[in-house]
């Protein structure tokens, strides 16, 4: 399975979260005109009912059913994957991409939002990789994909609480593929940089800007690096290629600069 893999359209089924907008919407959109039928879960309903229509039009020949669900919480994981198998679904593809974002020191986060953001992230995340990934071996094989974030390389003041669910996620991804490479399921962490969706909180104005100048990249072409880099059984991507470059200078940073940013970034905190 080192390249896109070949099949009949609604012969395989792709499972989404946080698909009803940016980058998860991308992904059901390009997984269904891949031909996979898509499950995708998120949990604004109305707004997953519009994207679930949207993801349907882009290739007649798949099927498309949608559950919103809250996936931060203790026993989201288990409940989505009894779901997935009282409704006969096989899942051949898993797209862990639903996430929180958030820009604030730890003293000022709520405990209940430290405690979504970590189960979110991190344990349902995993579990679903756990039952999933079980799953998939027990068919012949699969693919997980697990959104961790370029944040990792970027611990400061601020992300703290993102940045290091986001490591666990990339960590986690890398040495679980080793785990279930031989039973046929593949595990790719991608780490993308600034994406140009709401998720930050970002105006579409400046999200505009963002992406004329580089510094941003489109929901469209994160999914589309990414779900290659799946389909080649990458471990671990960072999309935009001279985001990498940067790795080195991110944690470099520490000292005047650090202060200086610290103080700068402080009014966009919330």
């Amino acid at each position: 399975m080192s390249r896109r893999d070949v099949f009949a359209a609604g012969e395989r089924t792709a499972l989404v979260t946080g698909a009803s907008r940016g980058i998860g919407r991308c992904y059901a959109l390009q997984l269904a005109q891949a031909g996979y039928n898509v499950v995708m879960v998120a949990v604004d309903g109305e707004q997953l009912a519009q994207a679930a229509d949207e993801v349907r039009a882009a290739n007649a020949s798949v099927w498309v059913r949608w559950l919103s669900k809250d996936l931060a919480t203790s026993t989201a994981a288990e409940e989505l994957f009894a779901w997935v198998k009282a409704e006969g679904i096989d899942v051949d593809v898993l797209i862990n991409n639903a996430g929180i974002f958030s820009f604030c020191d730890i003293l000022d986060t709520p405990v209940e939002r430290i405690c979504r953001i970590i189960m979110l992230h991190d344990i349902t995340a995993t579990i679903l990789c756990r039952q999933f990934a079980a799953d998939m071996a027990s068919r012949g094989g699969g693919r997980i994909l697990n959104m961790s974030s370029y944040s990792i390389w970027m611990p400061y003041p601020g992300l703290s609480l993102y940045s290091a669910s986001k490591a666990y996620l990339k960590s986690f991804s890398v040495a679980f593929s080793k785990e279930v490479r031989e039973v046929g399921v593949t595990v790719t962490a991608v780490c993308p940089a600034g994406i140009a969706t709401d998720l930050y909180g970002l105006p579409r104005r400046w999200q505009k800007i963002g992406l004329r100048l580089g510094v941003l990249m489109s929901p469209e072409s994160c999914a589309r690096r990414s779900l290659k880099a799946m389909w080649r059984g990458r471990r671990c991507i960072v999309p935009d290629w001279w985001f990498r470059l940067l790795i080195p200078f991110c944690r470099m940073v520490s000292g005047p600069v650090m202060r200086w940013l610290r103080n700068f970034t402080m009014p966009f905190q919330k």
